[in-house]
This record gives C-alpha cells, structure tokens and sequence, in this order.
C-alpha cells in the first residue's frame, strides 16, 4: 500500500512561528522546493525531521544524521527511494548550508557549496566535471543550451567570479543593477561546472550572494519557482538564429525583480516555452492595472524603508566607509548608545548597511559602509 504523503505547513510557521522557527522554516521550505528542479520528492520522515529541527527538538546536525541513519536502517524499499534519498539528504545539506553565516564568494566556495550540498549523494561532490555535456530541454523542444567545455571551467569560474567581484553598483538604478545580476547569475549557471547538481548549486549561491549584498531573499521565490528559475536560466543561455531565436534573459530578469523588488509577474513555465502557444505567449505581470482592473494587488517596494533613521544614515554615509565616531558627526548626535540603537543596528539588520569587518565586530579600525541594497535606497533619494 502507497504511503500517504505527508504535508508539513512551512508557511504556518513563517506566518505565525517564532523568530528562530521562522528562519529555519524559510530554509527548510526552500530546500525541499529546489528539489523540484531534477523531479525530487522529499519523504515523510524528512518533514517530520524538519517539523523537530524547526520547532527546536534537534540541530540541523542531528537532523542530518538522522536521515543518514534512516536510509541505512531502513529495510522496506518503495520504488522512488532512490530519488527520495537524494531529496532528503540534499534537502538537509542545503538547510545546513544556509544556516551558516559564512560565505565565500571565489571558484573554491562554489566548489565548497556543491561539496556540501551533494554530500553523501554524489561521489564526486565538489569536483568539476571531466567530460562535456548536453541536456534535452522541454522549454526547447528537445534542443540543448551550449554548456562550457570541460577544459575550461576553472577558468572561466575564476573570470565570472572576479568581473562580479570588481563591478560596482553605485549609483546604478533598480533595472541595471536587475539586468547586471541576470546576467552574472545566468552566465555562472551556463558555466555548468559540475556534471550534476549545477542549478541547485547556483541557486543556493545566488541565495548566499544577494544576502551579502544586503537583499532580503524571499525563501517562497525559489521554494514555489524552483522549475521556472531552471528554464529561465536555459531561455537565458539559449540562442538559434535559424529559429529566429535570441538569449531571453527577460524571464529570469523578472524572476529577480519578483524576488528582490517584490513585483509580482506571472512565473509560469509555459510562457517560457520557444513556441508557447497563443494563451501563453505573453507573460503577465499580476499587479499591472489593465490586466486586473477589480482585483489589483499592491507591489511591496522592498528597497524602500519606512525607517526615518534608516533613511537618514544611508544620506550620510553615502558611498564613504564611516567609523562610528564619524556617523555620530555626520547625524549630529551625540549618543554613542542611541546611534548604535536607533540607527547603525536597524539600518543593518534590514541590509541597508555593512561592517568593513563582519568578522570582527569589535575591531580597532572598523567601518561602515552601504551594500548594494543601500546604495539602490541612495540612489532612489537622489532621484
């Protein structure tokens, strides 16, 4: 007799939890939801796992070691055990992942995530691949992205990697720095530096990346659109001129401007299609007035902050880096505990404001600096 799947409500404790239920629900909810790229299903155990991770019985390290025990334990095999291993144990990987505050943007962390992630899975977790590939698409009709030779991945990783690191985002607008961050995701993925697992590698970094840039990173974006990110990135890549057809980096453009601008377009993957039929050939945005006169839902600006004080500390620091001596002069306070409070403290748990040494809270020479979040904020005061 099939089991009965069982349904965990991440949402109810995104919605209702506790702070720290919250976070570990987001990421858990955005793990199993990648899984959909490559047709995974997570088990039973895996949710209730989560469920106990979530509401604090376990640590994300017990969690994991409770479905490696699980699998090795386990005598009655269904057909799809495969499959539901790999979901699992990368499912918990990738909550493990996003947990940790670290993140190292160079070929080598790339290399660590797919490691991490693939853990336990892939023999070859963390190793680029031998060999050159090919895939069969559906948005394609069977046609396949040109994916890098083998011989040239580190480098090429190493090149993506440090043109993204040297690029500056000041005084760019909400559509360059949109259409900068498509491109750079996209020609990371095309890369394809692993034989397996290079969406779920990507997106996990992309996750990890925006953060440090100081986005809020909707988990419901990539746990709901997992399917749509993948063939976005494939439109994106995908050129045939005896079809008539150009890279179509504009799906993947709004898959980010629903998920950092919080715009609401219609992210299904029939649009995407090279051929979609008349019904689906012109993708909606869902809060566009003409589209749905009585209903129109209202865009949330998520660059935008009611926070007078956030306001007033992203004029002042600019694109200077500020000790807090010199914020204090700059605001024209002189309560070193009230600006730590009221301003550098909310300012940089919305990601509006960095530290020069995130790693050293207290040291000597610490700054204060924007991250592209606060400089798109800046630039829209400008305006």
């Amino acid at each position: 007799m099939k089991e009965k799947e069982l349904y965990i409500d991440f949402d109810e404790y995104i919605r209702q939890g506790e702070p720290g239920q919250q976070e570990k629900a987001g990421y858990w909810q955005t793990a199993i939801g990648l899984q959909a790229v490559d047709g995974l299903k997570v088990s039973n155990y895996l949710q209730d796992t989560a469920r106990k991770h979530i509401e604090g019985d376990i640590t994300i390290d017990e969690a994991r070691e409770l479905v490696n025990q699980y699998y090795i334990t386990k005598t009655a095999h269904d057909a799809n055990d495969e499959d539901k291993e790999e979901g699992d144990r990368v499912s918990s990987n990738i909550v493990k992942v996003l947990s940790s505050p670290t993140f190292d943007f160079s070929t080598g962390g790339y290399q660590s995530i797919h490691r991490r992630v693939f853990e336990g899975v892939m023999k070859h977790a963390g190793e680029l691949r031998t060999y050159d590939i090919t895939k069969k698409e559906w948005v394609l009709e069977g046609d396949t992205v040109l994916y890098l030779n083998w011989e040239d991945l580190h480098r090429a990783l190493d090149y993506d990697l440090e043109q993204e690191r040297a690029y500056s985002y000041k005084g760019k607008s909400h559509d360059e720095m949109i259409a900068h961050l498509t491109r750079f995701v996209s020609g990371l993925w095309q890369i394809h530096a692993f034989g397996e697992g290079n969406t779920r590698t990507t997106a996990v970094f992309t996750i990890q990346y925006l953060r440090s840039l100081g986005f809020e990173v909707s988990n419901d974006q990539f746990a709901r659109h997992s399917w749509y990110f993948r063939n976005a990135l494939v439109r994106a890549n995908y050129r045939n001129v005896a079809k008539g057809i150009d890279y179509s980096p504009v799906y993947l453009e709004r898959f980010f401007r629903n998920l950092l601008l919080g715009e609401q377009w219609d992210l299904r993957n029939r649009y995407l299609h090279i051929h979609p039929t008349e019904e689906w050939s012109e993708q909606p945005n869902l809060a566009s007035p003409h589209k749905y006169p009585t209903s129109t839902p209202q865009v949330q600006d998520k660059l935008h902050t009611d926070n007078p004080n956030i306001v007033r500390l992203v004029q002042v620091v600019r694109e200077q880096e500020l000790s807090v001596k010199e914020i204090m002069e700059g605001i024209g306070l002189k309560d070193r505990k009230n600006v730590l409070n009221l301003y550098l403290n909310p300012a940089i748990a919305e990601g509006y404001v960095r530290l020069l040494y995130p790693q050293s809270p207290r040291h000597p020479r610490q700054k204060y600096l924007l991250t592209v979040k606060g400089l798109a904020l800046l630039n829209e005061l400008n305006k």
